[in-house]
């Protein structure tokens, strides 16, 4: 996908909508069921189970967001149960007219619910929703709906915020790392709450930033993170879809707080953190009210509170009172009683970007277009 803040002028009209996400183009494999067999060979019962399709833009193999997101397609097998749903899925689907051709060929195939979990999907989606108004489309991260399309998000920012207090009482270098791929509200979202988070317990701190233009793709992910520990980087973070970043952190015997996945697995000695997706609970709600004749066309925006995104893994290397601390705010983001953009705060120009006490709005987030201050540099175009 190409993104500019063209889209910004978009997303405003639909403020009550959530940030926007995208993903890297790679070429399509075959669909396959839950036991990894191509669709086609996948058994029904004769009580014909609900077939329900997951279009991903990255490959499973790789810990990150796809994988994320099929754990939670296999925890919604066991919760709503194998014998009555069947699902399949594609990896490696671009973002391009090729997610339109694998989603009406899920739609042939039966399918009755469909998952595409990149923003990049949205167009086709909608496209595919008022030809096929007996099947009910459900896109990750987007704006855009119908009577039988809706969207579904994370609010991915409170646990940015915990994750950057985490990193800010950690650097020796007071140099923050941070790989991004696209400068769009959600991103800018989350470099801004990590940074704030940071600030909160040391003031001094500073987040580099580097621009991808890409959702996966390891190699620039390398490069990128290799560049910020260069410029005295020695924590790092990533909005990105590869381990990539948690690798070169490993390989530099520097620190790093993965997301989308706990990626200790990669990054054994330098993860101190991890900042964790779970999408599983909302795909078994939404297939269970296909099933039952209820599904809901209201788009979600989830909460920390409701489960959807966790810190996870925090190391014995933290200490206990930056902990505590953490925990501290973590428990009142999900009381309510706090929220990671809460003034008074200025843009990294000196510009102010909320008053004290003042609450950013959600149609406030669904078109940031600035760093706070603590970022260097300036937003790409």
């Amino acid at each position: 996908m190409r993104t500019s803040f063209k889209l910004l002028a978009a997303t405003a009209a639909f403020a009550s909508a959530f940030m926007l996400t995208a993903c890297d183009d790679k070429k399509a494999s075959s669909a396959k069921s839950e036991t990894g067999k191509p669709a086609a060979e996948a058994k029904t019962d004769a009580k014909e189970p609900l077939k329900v399709g997951f279009v991903y833009v990255a490959p499973i193999a790789d810990v990150g967001y796809t994988k994320q997101h099929d754990i939670g397609r296999l925890y919604a097998i066991e919760q709503v149960g194998k014998d009555k749903v069947t699902t399949s899925y594609v990896e490696n689907v671009p973002e391009t007219a090729d997610a339109e051709r694998v989603i009406r060929q899920m739609v042939a195939d039966g399918n009755k619910l469909i998952f595409g979990t990149s923003f990049g999907y949205m167009n086709y989606m909608q496209k595919l929703a008022k030809e096929y108004p007996d099947v009910k489309f459900e896109h990750a991260t987007g704006y855009k709906t119908a009577p039988n399309m809706t969207n579904y998000n994370i609010r991915f920012y409170e646990g940015r915020y915990l994750a950057g207090m985490l990193a800010g009482g950690m650097t020796k270098s007071n140099i923050i790392g941070y790989v991004a791929p696209f400068p769009i509200p959600e991103v800018l979202q989350g470099i801004n709450a990590f940074t704030l988070g940071a600030k909160s317990v040391n003031p001094n701190i500073q987040v580099k930033v580097i621009w991808t233009n890409a959702w996966y793709d390891p190699p620039k992910d390398t490069d990128s993170a290799k560049t910020l520990l260069g410029q005295g980087a020695d924590i790092l973070t990533q909005h990105t879809n590869t381990s990539a970043v948690a690798s070169a952190a490993e390989a530099a015997g520097k620190m790093v707080i993965p997301y989308n996945s706990n990626m200790k697995s990669v990054a054994p000695n330098a993860q101190i953190a991890a900042l964790v997706l779970n999408w599983g609970p909302y795909y078994a709600k939404k297939i269970n009210q296909v099933r039952e004749g209820k599904w809901d066309a209201n788009p979600v925006w989830m909460h920390m509170k409701d489960g959807a995104i966790s810190i996870e893994g925090v190391s014995d290397k933290v200490p206990a009172d930056l902990v505590k601390k953490m925990e501290d705010v973590k428990a009142k983001i999900n009381s309510g009683e706090f929220h990671p953009f809460t003034g008074p705060f200025n843009n990294n120009e000196g510009k102010e970007a909320a008053k004290k006490g003042q609450v950013l709005s959600d149609k406030d987030l669904a078109t940031m277009n600035y760093y706070v201050d603590g970022v260097v540099g300036k937003v790409p175009n």
